[in-house]
């Protein structure tokens, strides 16, 4: 007999079979999907339906009536509410199965490629790894701050004093900045809702050099008493070399705004990445697990013969954080990059590491791949989540290098990408390598190497 269909509130007993690309546990009623938070596949859960989309479910889950042997306790006590890890109740061993599983289904599913990727490369720490924190603030009705990162699926801060996740020199910031930013006046409104104010918090800390930067984000600089704080800060804090005030107005997702204004001391830190000393800004792109990120560039060096000097161009380049190790291993590259700061970071980090044999262009990556692709020995490929952009991805097809390496963030859109590449411009893959830059969270990077016959 069918059942009828399932109503808001109404519990469901489910056995979960699969987990989701966000790391919810997937269980089916009848003919439709139900995803919910907190299972494990293998498991048999009471879960109460909270939202009733077009052709799936989703749910709250209640109880765990059968528990998979995979299930651990998570090692943070905000993880069933906070959003800002989803597989911290699974041991690491099934974390890698369940990354493994998604990159594999991603290239089949929607890059109609039959290709077995390598085991995934598993974090060395599965804790506090994160070099970087954004973190959403906003004062209670008691006139103090909370931080935190929001509860899963809503707009609501789960406040927060440490984060298990987070590099430990950064971590131990947290709960005092909050402490002094509660006996400010200043108005916090993270959402733009009302008046403006302070937004987010901003951590960075070198991984190998231990230095700190502080960034608020605040919709106006009007801050009485910023200084003096920031004073305080580096007094207290010996690592700490800069406190900046970056300034984001628009009321957007986007964290970070176009402008960054020195508070006190240096606007940069000292990182060392692969053996080469970088700046990193507080609004730089740069990877949030340095010894993950570290371990792709051999993969690089010898999938290009970077000690045979070829000519490379490296995409996205950013400050150079992959393209400086190849020319340090006996590459020629110019580096590609649309944000004018980055390319700014990248010539400075050239020089400074005598690197003379490495430029970097700004513009429009599809436009600049179209003008320079021609006669190079290899390309190196990192866009954002979103994947090549559809010029890029052109160029590339119209005059595609012999070697392409491709590290990607998103499973989904590499997949699309690769499989584009493969149909239209004669790659194969010799070989596509998971690697987890992000334990505890459903996310994992992964590295293609591609090759034309």
């Amino acid at each position: 007999m069918v059942q009828p269909a399932p109503n808001l509130g109404q519990r469901l007993e489910l056995n979960i079979d699969g987990c989701g690309h966000d790391g919810q546990g997937v269980g089916r009623w009848q003919d439709q999907v139900v995803f919910i938070p907190g299972a494990l596949p293998g498991e048999r859960v009471e879960a109460r339906v909270r939202r009733l989309a077009k052709r799936h479910l989703e749910a709250d889950l209640l109880a765990v009536l059968e528990a998979s042997p995979d299930r651990q306790r998570p090692p943070c006590i905000l993880a069933d509410h906070c959003g800002g890890c989803s597989l911290q109740h699974c041991v690491a061993e099934a974390q890698a199965r369940i990354k493994q599983d998604h990159v594999q289904e991603a290239l089949r599913r929607i890059g109609g490629l039959n290709v077995a990727p390598d085991p995934i490369w598993s974090a060395p720490q599965g804790l506090s790894y994160r070099n970087r924190a954004l973190i959403p603030l906003e004062r209670s009705d008691n006139g103090s701050i909370r931080a935190g990162y929001y509860r899963r699926g809503s707009h609501r801060i789960v406040n927060m004093n440490q984060c298990p996740v987070l590099d430990p020199r950064i971590d131990q910031l947290v709960e005092p900045i909050k402490r002094d930013l509660s006996a400010t006046d200043w108005p916090v409104d993270v959402n733009l809702s009302g008046v403006g104010g302070l937004r987010h918090l901003a951590l960075r800390v070198g991984h190998h050099t231990g230095e700190l930067l502080i960034t608020l984000v605040s919709s106006h600089p009007n801050l009485p008493g910023l200084t003096a704080m920031a004073q305080a800060w580096m007094e207290r804090w010996p690592q700490l070399v800069g406190v900046g005030l970056n300034l984001q107005p628009r009321a957007t997702n986007v964290v970070l705004g176009p402008t960054t204004e020195l508070v006190l001391g240096r606007h940069w830190l000292l990182e060392r990445f692969a053996g080469i000393e970088l700046r990193i800004g507080a609004d730089t792109f740069f990877q949030v697990n340095t010894t993950q990120a570290e371990r792709v560039v051999p993969l690089l060096a010898a999938f290009f013969g970077a000690d045979q000097s070829p000519q490379l161009l490296d995409a996205y380049c950013g400050i150079g954080t992959f393209a400086l190790p190849l020319a340090a291993a006996g590459a020629s590259v110019l580096g590609l990059e649309l944000q004018g700061p980055a390319v700014e970071q990248a010539h400075a980090n050239a020089g400074r590491a005598g690197l003379h044999q490495t430029h970097f262009l700004e513009g429009d990556v599809g436009a600049l791949l179209k003008e320079h692709l021609a006669g190079v020995d290899g390309l190196v490929v990192d866009p954002p989540r979103k994947g090549l952009s559809d010029a890029a991805r052109e160029a590339i097809v119209a005059n595609p290098p012999p070697r392409l390496a491709y590290i990607s963030c998103n499973p989904a859109t590499l997949a699309r990408d690769l499989g584009a590449l493969c149909a239209s411009a004669g790659y194969r893959v010799e070989r596509l390598q998971p690697v987890d830059f992000f334990p505890q969270t459903s996310h994992v990077e992964c590295v293609a190497l591609l090759r034309r016959d």
